[in-house]
């Protein structure tokens, strides 16, 4: 029987997504792009393995990679933004065709804001997309309301618009060496749900992330 994607090649592994057999090429070629591929995949996990060991290329015009991170405010501020990812987590939970790159346009969008608001400005673009746009409003409501509980507590320590910026730089950053470019890639969220014991559920908890 031939391959019911490509029409030519021998179909030979069975394709979860597809429910039925398909070519080891076509596997290669259209997983996480045209295939939406389940992350019990045994194909799939191996790919991913084998990516793992391999980073991907990040062009050298990608934004906010020229940014210099300061390592104080990464340890200084560890619970917030575990809190980020956390709260990133659970969204994906809530939201089952949500993808890394998702994730990585809602977190360029925020920082570039926080970015705007740490010199004195108040200019925001938030993606046009409904799930990253979803995902932008979440995280912005989630600061603000840090932001209003701080200035009700008159807390001295309160979190700089310029910390929150470089803390969403990191976590994008995070992102681009934690998926694999593929337009369905869902590997940074399985990362971000891996850092919390209770995934996919999420009962909330005190958040935890391991920085790299």
């Amino acid at each position: 029987m031939s391959c019911p994607i490509c029409e030519k090649r021998k179909a030979e592994r069975f394709c979860p997504a597809k429910a039925e057999k398909i070519c080891a090429v076509c596997c290669g070629k259209e997983r996480e792009v045209t295939i939406d591929c389940p992350s019990d995949c045994s194909y799939l996990i191996s790919a991913h393995r084998y990516e793992s060991d391999h980073p991907p290329y990040i062009p050298t015009d990608t934004p906010l990679l020229d940014e210099t991170i300061p390592q104080d405010v990464i340890h200084t501020h560890q619970q917030l933004m575990a809190a980020l990812a956390f709260s990133m987590a659970k969204f994906c939970a809530a939201q089952p065709a949500a993808v890394d790159n998702d994730i990585l346009v809602a977190l360029e969008a925020l920082a570039q804001t926080y970015k705007t608001l740490s010199s004195g400005l108040i200019y925001e673009r938030p993606p046009q997309a409904r799930v990253p746009g979803e995902l932008y409003d979440a995280l912005m409501a989630f600061l603000d309301e840090i932001k209003k509980q701080q200035a009700e507590r008159a807390a001295a320590a309160s979190f700089k618009d310029t910390e929150i910026f470089y803390l969403l730089v990191f976590l994008y950053r995070m992102g681009l060496l934690r998926t694999n470019g593929r337009p369905r890639s869902r590997l940074f969220i399985e990362f971000l749900r891996g850092q919390f014991p209770q995934a996919p559920e999420l009962k909330r908890e005190e958040p935890r992330i391991i920085v790299p």
